[in-house]
């Protein structure tokens, strides 16, 4: 057992060191509507006061700029004593999310890099029937209580980060794992249900049922799947920079072509974007890819693992680097070195106005738009009701979040700026009595009347 090896005095060292280095982070969403508060974890990264939190914890389809009062409080402190934070953004390989808190709070922290311990030529840092523990944390109206959590660790895989899987629940989603020294050796992550055969008198063959544990989870990446990554801090809100090739809908290769081409790995590119790098320096669509930087592609388990772990390697770049790419196109190998660009402009940060009077909100539509929709360029153009009020005009008339809004009263829409004038002066008119708009849902086209009185 994990307190014979460490002993009870020394373990209760450990945890009383070890605490420093969690938080809970409480921050308020304001969405068209309302006020809404989310408590999530975080851990300790610097001795600068860098909190960062997983990326479950803050819903997508916000803008940055919707998260609002982040605060961050200790474990076992009442909730009136909190310390304000700054939100810096998300980085787009590790999915987390930055933030900064008060200088006054930092003396009572201690980053998780302070545990860590010199592991030079080993593979992992921790093997499988070890066991490990972690910090879990009761909610806000407990005061953030932490309690204790320990188990052996049950399988180590690629995922494609290096991931180990315990036999029981070992750290709260986003907090840190140890081993019996106290060396940091993972963050937890969440996502790791469990799958259960449900019966009943009407099912009487079962079906699959997955439950999954918010407040814990057996998972957690190993600590060299995060400690690299850990000033991975975004220059603004929205995530920049964010690299991009173009190559779109990565599937992997079936195993019989695998085989048929002698090849151990690879994906496939369902469709390469216009005006993208990967479309500059002549790739297609269906290209293979099968090697990156001189490598092959490793094999992984599931198959699909392999588009993660290509996803990553590009992510895990910068605008302006150069990636070297080795594509099977059928019988013909061809090698393509790729100049990343930046990412075209996201939805997060796409502009975006509520108009109550209509009940809908209307975002500025963007490039990633136009691929969900395989729209070409030149048709990129109106805008998205990214949000809808339920029994609003909009909403009784048919209007759907994500519906692609191409005119308005008739007008065509070009650019944002156009489609906030026009709703702004609909709003404005206590007279009249509806507005007429033409969308595209589905690939079908639709004219809603909005009615206004």
């Amino acid at each position: 057992m994990l307190l014979s090896a460490a002993g009870a005095a020394d373990l209760r060292e450990l945890w009383k060191d070890r605490l420093k280095s969690v938080v809970a982070v409480e921050f308020f969403t304001e969405s068209e509507l309302d006020r809404r508060p989310t408590v999530t974890n975080g851990v300790v990264a610097d001795d600068q006061g860098l909190i960062i939190v997983q990326a479950g914890a803050m819903n997508p389809r916000f803008a940055p700029d919707q998260f609002k009062d982040f605060r961050v409080y200790l474990p076992g402190e009442p909730p009136q004593r909190f310390w304000s934070a700054v939100y810096l953004g998300q980085d787009v390989l590790t999915g987390w999310h930055f933030l900064r808190v008060a200088e006054a709070m930092r003396p009572s922290l201690a980053p998780i890099t302070r545990f860590v311990a010199d592991r030079s030529g080993e593979s992992d840092s921790v093997q499988i029937a070890q066991r490990v523990w972690g910090i879990g944390l009761r909610g806000k109206d407990e005061d953030f209580m932490p309690y204790f959590l320990e188990a052996p660790i049950g399988m180590i895989q690629t995922l494609p980060q290096r991931s180990a899987i315990c036999l029981d629940d070992i750290t709260a989603p986003g907090l840190p794992v140890f081993d019996e020294k106290g060396a940091f050796v993972g963050l937890g992550v969440a996502g790791f249900g469990q799958t259960y055969m449900q019966f009943s008198q009407r099912d009487r063959g079962g079906a699959a049922v997955v439950m999954v544990n918010i407040g814990e989870t057996s998972a957690f990446h190993l600590a060299a799947e995060v400690l690299p990554y850990l000033g991975r801090i975004p220059a603004d809100i929205f995530g920049r920079p964010v690299a991009w090739l173009g190559a779109h809908g990565l599937q992997p290769i079936d195993p019989e072509v695998l085989t048929f081409l002698k090849l151990d790995s690879g994906c496939v590119v369902s469709e390469v974007l216009a005006g993208s790098p990967a479309e500059k320096v002549g790739m297609k669509d269906r290209d293979m890819i099968v090697a990156m930087d001189g490598k092959p592609l490793p094999r992984l388990k599931p198959d699909r693992v392999v588009v993660a772990y290509v996803q990553r390697e590009i992510n895990r770049r910068r605008p302006g680097e150069v990636m070297a790419l080795a594509v099977q196109r059928g019988s013909e190998r061809l090698d393509f070195q790729v100049t990343l660009t930046e990412e075209p402009k996201m939805a997060r940060e796409a502009s975006r106005s509520y108009f109550e009077r209509l009940g809908f909100t209307a975002r500025e539509f963007v490039f990633a738009d136009g691929v969900g929709r395989r729209a070409p360029v030149a048709e990129h153009t109106g805008v998205v009701a990214h949000f809808v009020k339920a029994n609003s005009p909009a909403a009784t008339a048919g209007l759907g979040m994500d519906d692609w809004i191409k005119e308005i009263d008739g007008i065509p829409i070009v650019t944002y700026a156009d489609a906030a004038a026009q709703l702004a002066a609909i709003e404005k008119d206590l007279v009249r009595v509806e507005a007429v708009l033409l969308i595209r849902r589905g690939g079908e086209t639709q004219v809603l009347r909005i009615k206004l009185k």
